[in-house]
């Protein structure tokens, strides 16, 4: 029987005296990892590193940031631990350099960066999460704990001010920038000419499908005031495929199209609200058009990933939904009407689901 044992285990159930936590420590800490990789981009240090060219001391990184030198190489050291940074040794002094993934990733400038994702999870959605407790309990997203506003309207909430709907349009552009192309090619869509990208936000998403599928045009159906937004900081005359319909997607009426792509939306909503949704793009979609979801998908059996179940926590905290798994995203696009329902994995964050309006 003692072959049996689980390690660290004795023969009454106890833990024997060298078991060590791991795990455990690790989780509850995790949050020290995320708020170093937070205040590194928030002071800059990865974009001084890229401008400099060429490894730094602590004494010249602190300065450049506005900061003290002791916390400074505390920040360094710890950055050094998560290999966002390397160390370079010269004379018994430490310089500092990028990572590869830290420049590619971590600076501004970068075409990839995930610096503007990054500081919305610092200033926004980690806000929340200091209200997980009462979300579980309540069953309810907390923004009024956290920022003092109604959540009744959701995107009021969310766009609660001009400053932020451009911090989550920026999250959306770096989002898309890194997981587009993926799930846009996850199924051909060339057959489809006429597309439109219900709340569309930023227009990557979009970008990505014009730059995939040369023959299409794409229509960005959003809300007034981040239409405005989107023209304004995003989307320029050049995107001469891409074109702009203000409205509300569950009051107003939906344009004309081949195809709809709705792509971390369906995961903010009630079942009941996603069908109302999946039904009115259902209704004015073209005889053999089709509905492009994208989002995160669970398991069948709810087991993993581990990323998409924090997720769904994540939306229970912000929002009024859940993420769901393939299945169940079929049943919401059947209720609507489509048929020929199939899914595709990427290997990424976002996944595909594409659903057919018959001829």
């Amino acid at each position: 029987m003692a072959g049996h044992l689980e390690t660290g285990s004795t023969t009454d159930g106890t833990l024997a005296a060298d078991t060590y936590p791991r795990k455990i420590l690790e989780y509850m800490e995790g949050f020290l990892i995320s708020k170093t990789l937070f205040t590194s981009c928030e002071l800059g240090v990865f974009d001084v590193l890229l401008s400099a060219g060429r490894p730094l001391s602590a004494e010249e990184i602190c300065q450049a940031v506005g900061a003290s030198l002791d916390g400074t190489e505390r920040l360094l050291a710890a950055c050094t631990g998560l290999k966002l940074l390397n160390t370079h040794r010269d004379n018994g002094r430490v310089f500092y350099s990028n990572t590869e993934q830290a420049s590619v990733y971590l600076t501004r400038s970068s075409h990839l960066s995930l610096h503007q994702s990054i500081q919305y999870n610092s200033r926004t959605i980690y806000l929340c999460w200091h209200h997980l407790t009462d979300a579980v309990r309540e069953g309810r997203n907390q923004y009024e704990k956290a920022f003092g506003v109604s959540s009744e309207d959701l995107f009021q909430a969310l766009y609660r001010s001009d400053e932020e709907m451009v911090k989550f349009m920026q999250l959306m552009n770096s989002i898309w920038n890194i997981c587009g192309r993926d799930v846009v090619t996850a199924f051909d869509l060339s057959p489809f000419k006429v597309i439109c990208d219900l709340g569309g936000c930023s227009g990557a998403l979009t970008k990505q499908c014009t730059s995939a599928y040369p023959e299409c045009t794409v229509t960005i159906f959003d809300l007034p005031k981040v239409v405005r937004t989107s023209r304004e900081h995003f989307v320029t005359e050049a995107d001469q495929r891409i074109s702009f319909h203000e409205g509300d997607f569950f009051k107003d009426p939906l344009p004309e199209a081949d195809l709809y792509i709705l792509a971390r939306i369906l995961h903010d909503w009630t079942d009941d609200r996603c069908v109302e949704l999946l039904t009115r793009a259902y209704k004015a979609c073209k005889p053999g058009g089709g509905m492009l979801l994208v989002e995160a998908l669970l398991h069948e059996d709810g087991s993993g990933p581990l990323t998409v179940q924090l997720y769904s926590l994540n939306m229970l905290v912000q929002t009024e939904g859940r993420e769901r798994t393939a299945a169940q995203y079929a049943a919401l696009l059947a209720a609507a009407g489509f048929t020929n329902i199939q899914h595709r994995h990427t290997g990424k964050i976002y996944d595909a689901v594409l659903g057919r309006k018959e001829t």
